[in-house]
């Protein structure tokens, strides 16, 4: 039976997201994949870009709020916040009896500089998340 793996951030627009369609395209015999925030808001723009050279389409992509799943009794194996430390107060904790990890990610939103600038730091943010869920796999794909 698959490991139900739910990710969490603040808006559920950009980090959650990426480590959801990364975990479903790599390690989809294992585990299924949801991402949820705090405070849903629509996919970052520059995450549409960076994920569609990875072959993902994101554009019709719809973010979830924590709260309608957690009123849904939805159940996980594995709850992944994925907020930097500096916000850490403000990633929410789904409730419930499961394996709770934490990866310090920046967000997209916080980056500055030129559009390319931006573009260029949420594409080592995308590898960085895509090495984590590689990385997660291979620790918890065979676990109880």
């Amino acid at each position: 039976m698959k490991k139900k793996v739910l990710f969490v951030c603040v808006h559920n627009s950009a980090r959650s997201q990426m480590a959801e369609e990364f975990l479903r395209k790599l390690g989809g015999e294992f585990f299924e994949a949801e991402s949820c925030g705090f405070i849903p808001s629509s996919i970052n723009p520059l995450v549409l870009e960076v994920m569609k050279e990875e072959g993902v389409d994101l554009s019709n992509k719809k973010t979830q709020s924590v709260f309608d799943l957690y009123k849904e009794n939805r159940l996980y194996s594995f709850v992944i916040t994925v907020c930097d430390r500096a916000r850490e107060k403000d990633c929410p904790v789904f409730p419930g009896i499961v394996k709770r990890l934490h990866w310090n990610l920046e967000n997209p939103e916080d980056f500055s500089g030129t559009h390319d600038d931006k573009i260029e730091k949420t594409r080592e943010l995308m590898i960085e998340i895509k090495q984590l869920v590689i990385d997660f796999i291979n620790e918890y794909k065979d676990s109880e």
